[in-house]
């Protein structure tokens, strides 16, 4: 690598101009919007690169950072089986995802003419577009790779080099996901169950695209200079270690960008879940969410349901039915269910502001499907949690935190199914009963990192310095 003259602390560095370009799912739009604002905090000039929708869909952006942050719109291509206006992962089921990637594909063009044109320092991009770092490259144009995914299960997903590759070969059956892989250097119990290793093997082979999920991260990874990871040191010190030495590229993380609590879309709304929530009491109310993904399957729906009601304990559901369900297949609550639970639990079917909920003190405890950001708003606010993890990199999440801050409920090991009983009982382990106070004091424990936002915006800030001295370098 040449060596850069690094700005001293007196000179103020040069102001860059910086793209991000997120793939198309809520889950990572929102953190590359964060990352966006902390850039042009810092007095640099932002492009955020979307589609129409997506981009009308983001948060409002604080008043003093409007003249640096550019909404960049590059219209969506019509792909076959795609439904009109679907433009992010949240608009369409699970199984249409490969050709909402197709799309994402078809953005290439407008992507390299926005470069072409625009020339910015840095772009800051994300797992799937493939075809991005040498388009980049070409330019001149310096490439960030933001994960929004933690060190330990970028770590399990493993080396991308082809010397890394090399050295371990491919995991090539579902089996090989449910052991730790050879590259770890310490004990781990971070492994996939065999049912979510059957799911997540899917990932390693091609789909719909034309390129599976495995090519795009070794491409992306491949083709940075510099890797931003949503974590800190504080929680995954050896993880990111590993990380570099595994990727042989600069792991800076990020921080946990915890998320402020949100302006009230709907002052009424929040009056009606606040009166509620302020009628119980506190630390016993259980707060349900599993993403804006996910499409449960009517048995485990009902087993859920059930398994509320049995628990006894009131709970606020947030049950919002996905734009793209029809009433064929929208799962159904169990005859007489909100009847049977009137008064003691909510079902709340439209947009409900999560962090302000989390910050209510009647909440007890969080049943979540263990994405990172719910995982990160809830900690923030000491929730222990119940962990019921679905897709991705859930389950690696659910196994990292499990025993530490709450238990993941026990589930059928072939084909990931549970029982309302067994539901109940993870409830009440970890909300009320004596035994579950170990996992209630580790959420408490565990939140003064989470809640410490001067750490995190320290994070960001020594992100942000590595961008500002790092600009143009020639490639490794």
């Amino acid at each position: 690598m040449s060596t850069s003259t690094t700005m001293s602390s007196t000179t103020e560095p040069k102001k860059l101009h910086m793209a991000l370009f997120p793939w198309l799912a809520f889950g990572h739009i929102i953190p590359f919007f964060e990352v966006a604002k902390h850039v042009a905090r810092r007095g640099h000039k932002v492009s955020f690169i979307s589609t129409p929708r997506n981009i009308q869909r983001l948060p409002k952006i604080p008043q003093h950072l409007t003249p640096l942050i550019n909404l960049v719109q590059i219209p969506l291509p019509r792909v076959e089986n795609l439904p009109e206006n679907a433009e992010a992962t949240m608009d369409v089921p699970y199984h249409i995802i490969p050709y909402l990637k197709i799309a994402h594909d078809g953005l290439e063009q407008g992507i390299s003419n926005f470069l072409q044109t625009h020339k910015p320092d840095w772009i800051i991009h994300d797992f799937a577009p493939h075809w991005l770092p040498p388009i980049a490259s070409s330019l001149g144009i310096s490439r960030a790779h933001f994960s929004i995914f933690n060190a330990s299960t970028l770590c399990f997903i493993g080396p991308t080099s082809p010397e890394g590759l090399d050295r371990y070969g491919l995991r090539t059956l579902p089996e090989h996901f449910t052991v730790p892989p050879e590259w770890i250097p310490f004990p781990s119990n971070l492994v996939f169950r065999s049912f979510e290793a059957k799911k997540l093997f899917d990932a390693t082979k091609q789909n719909a695209s034309g390129v599976s999920d495995l090519f795009r991260v070794q491409s992306t990874v491949q083709g940075c200079q510099v890797y931003l990871i949503r974590s800190c040191r504080e929680i995954e010190v050896e993880w990111l270690d590993l990380l570099q030495e595994l990727q042989q590229k600069p792991v800076v993380p990020v921080g946990l960008l915890p998320p402020l609590v949100q302006t009230i879309k709907d002052k009424e709304d929040w009056s009606r879940i606040y009166q509620w929530l302020d009628k119980q009491e506190n630390g016993t109310v259980v707060y349900i969410a599993l993403g804006s993904e996910l499409n449960l399957s009517q048995e485990d729906f009902t087993e859920l349901a059930l398994g509320l009601e049995l628990s006894g304990l009131p709970f606020f559901w947030v049950l919002r039915t996905p734009s793209w369900s029809g009433d064929s297949d929208s799962v159904k609550l169990p005859d007489g269910f909100e009847e049977r639970t009137k008064g003691r639990g909510l079902v709340w079917t439209t947009w409900a502001p999560q962090t302000k909920i989390l910050a209510h003190d009647s909440i007890g405890g969080f049943l979540t499907h263990c994405g990172w950001s719910s995982l990160i708003e809830a900690l923030q606010y000491g929730r222990p949690l119940i962990m019921l993890p679905f897709l991705y990199d859930q389950g690696l999440i659910a196994r990292f935190w499990d025993k530490k801050i709450g238990i993941e409920v026990p589930r059928n090991e072939e084909d990931g199914s549970f029982t309302r009983k067994w539901l109940a009982e993870s409830l009440n382990l970890v909300v009320v009963d004596e035994e579950g106070k170990a996992y209630r004091d580790g959420a408490k424990e565990h939140s003064e990192v989470f809640k410490d936002k001067d750490l995190h915006d320290r994070y960001m800030d020594k992100c942000v310095e590595y961008l500002e001295n790092h600009v143009h370098m020639h490639e490794v």
